[in-house]
């Protein structure tokens, strides 16, 4: 049954809609609110063309000025990808924003979509230009390899995915604060179980605030010991039974079990 609720969770993680459109059918964060904007620089939105149209599809991290982190579970070799930087609204025009070419995706070597439960749903993207560092553009910081965070403590997911399970949303970037719950109770049989390892990291199932669809990819939030923001999550899957179900919390790639990998690609590619 939980192998059941994964598939369906994770193929349902990226999103697709048309730039601009209805507001009823723009995706974002389940009970969150408004973030202020620009208050997360990093954030980006993985965009994909169909039909002369860009389309959302997940989120990502600016972790170098060319490299972007997102899920593998968002990226399709046969599809053409921009990031979209700056944001706030994604149907509006933003002064300072960009738009930049993706030139190359790395897909994590041991992501297999067909054993979801094992992770590794981690990517890194290419721009084919680099960008410029500015008030509304910043660079994501990364945790320090191997941490832990302790259950309990208090992050924010952020995105452009749904307001609730196949509900109305906006198109403004939303953020929720969600609690991380150790691997001890994630794992336990009233929880994820089996289906949640060590390199993931779990946050809320509070049954209030969840990231959802169109939220893969982004990140988790966390505040350092310096009060810097720390990119320690990527969003991988939740429960198909509901974004925000009860002891069903957002699931999330662990960044500092892949700081080596990220570290490779950058260096190597």
């Amino acid at each position: 049954m939980i192998k059941a609720l994964l598939l369906s969770a994770l193929v349902a993680g990226a999103l697709s809609y048309e730039l601009p459109t209805d507001q009823d059918q723009m995706p974002r964060v389940v009970g969150g609110e408004d973030a202020v904007p620009n208050s997360w620089p990093w954030q980006v939105s993985l965009q994909y063309s169909s039909s002369g149209q860009w389309r959302h599809t997940c989120g990502g991290s600016l972790v170098t000025k060319n490299w972007v982190l997102t899920a593998a579970h968002c990226i399709s070799s046969s599809r053409t990808y921009r990031v979209a930087l700056g944001k706030h609204s994604l149907s509006s025009v933003e002064s300072g924003s960009v738009n930049v070419s993706v030139s190359k995706s790395v897909v994590h070597e041991k992501w297999n979509s067909s054993q979801l439960s094992k992770g590794n749903d981690i990517a890194l993207l290419k721009l084919a230009n680099s960008v410029s560092l500015s008030d509304k553009i910043q660079l994501a910081r990364l945790p320090t390899a191997g941490s832990i965070l302790p259950n309990n403590y208090a992050c924010y997911v952020t995105g452009w995915g749904r307001l609730q399970t196949n509900g109305a949303a906006s198109d403004i970037l939303q953020q929720g604060r969600l609690l991380v719950v150790d691997y001890a109770t994630c794992s336990s049989s009233s929880w994820w179980g089996s289906t949640v390892k060590t390199n993931m990291v779990c946050a809320g199932g509070d049954g209030v605030v969840s990231s959802c669809n169109g939220d893969s990819g982004g990140p988790l939030n966390c505040p350092a010991s310096n009060s810097e923001w720390e990119v320690h999550g990527v969003v991988s899957f939740g429960s198909s039974l509901g974004c925000n179900y009860y002891h069903k919390p957002s699931v999330f790639t662990r960044v500092s079990n892949y700081i080596d990998w990220i570290n490779s690609v950058r260096t190597s590619k």
